[in-house]
């Protein structure tokens, strides 16, 4: 399954299904087959992912550090994909949406 994310305010955005509900999941919406978001919650969801990056990106740094503390050489680019990776543009979308006063949409 996919996640087709749309608004009236940018180009559409597509995510695979793990990445869509997890993103959704941590911006406190329901990762059902249809939903929206609100102007006036864009804000709150912008907040919540930008915190959820910077926690995931404190702990792999702190992996890193125990690594070395260990006498490892922690592996300087992790073949996963970052959370910042994919919802930067998701984050994006939302700042457009929002300064345009247009919901954001998905199932629909």
């Amino acid at each position: 399954m996919l996640f087709k994310f749309k608004s009236k305010a940018t180009g559409d955005l597509i995510m695979l299904e793990p990445n869509g509900r997890r993103v959704l999941q941590l911006i406190g919406k329901e990762p059902g087959a249809s939903g929206i978001i609100l102007p006036e919650q864009m804000p709150a969801a912008i907040t919540a992912l930008e915190a959820a990056i910077a926690a995931e990106e404190a702990a792999q740094k702190a992996a890193e550090d125990e690594a070395r503390a260990h006498g490892e050489h922690p592996d300087p680019k992790p073949e996963i994909v970052s959370l910042r990776q994919r919802a930067v543009p998701f984050i994006e979308m939302l700042r457009r949406a929002h300064a345009a006063g247009r919901e954001v949409v998905w199932g629909v």
